[in-house]
């Protein structure tokens, strides 16, 4: 059986093309006047709020990682919790946003409890699906730390759900990725989720 890898994409830090342009072509579409005095700027605005909402693309995971992996003589659970996140679906680019659960079972080997966050980050400020963004964090770990297992769970709401389509406010997606020990042993991955299911 071929090992699933993550699937880490960076994308070259210049992305010259601009976007200003095309946002003002697309207000003028919708029946507006790109030049009255709220929304002159607003092609510029959403141009810079887009190149931060999808910063994940140039993100590169040694960077983000920054040598913070230790050798320590440790074989437990580790467990971040409740690491909110924003992400913006790559269906309809409205945002989602929510919290991601991260467990990895260390074979001697720790990361830094920072660089998870910042690994959730990387993987949700791009065009996404929630499945997709759930188990890329988790094959990233796998591949950093060779763990004996990981666990993800992300739990989100949809804008695209939920200001148009169904238009349902209150309902809510929980996806999961199980790898390893997690996905073969019962007793660990009911111990991750008691231990995320507690507050």
């Amino acid at each position: 059986m071929t090992k699933k890898r993550a699937v880490v994409k960076v994308i070259s830090a210049k992305r010259e093309k601009p976007i200003a342009p095309q946002v003002q072509s697309i207000i003028e579409a919708l029946g507006e006047d790109p030049a009255r005095e709220g929304l002159a700027r607003t092609p510029e605005r959403v141009e810079k709020a887009l190149r931060f909402l999808t910063s994940g693309y140039e993100t590169d995971i040694a960077t983000v990682v920054n040598g913070a992996i230790f050798e320590v003589k440790y074989d437990e659970m580790v467990i971040v919790r409740d690491i909110e996140f924003f992400s913006l679906c790559e269906h309809h680019m409205l945002p989602f946003y929510g919290k991601v659960h991260v467990a990895y079972l260390a074979r001697n080997k720790v990361i830094g409890l920072s660089k998870l966050p910042r690994i959730v980050d990387m993987f949700a400020r791009r065009l996404q699906i929630q499945e997709r963004f759930t188990q890329e964090v988790a094959h990233c770990l796998q591949d950093l730390l060779d763990p004996l297992g990981v666990g993800v769970i992300a739990e989100a709401q949809h804008f695209c759900m939920m200001m148009r389509g169904v238009e349902k406010q209150h309902s809510g997606t929980v996806t999961s990725a199980m790898l390893g020990a997690f996905r073969a042993n019962k007793e660990t991955r009911d111990e991750f989720l008691s231990l995320v299911r507690s507050r």
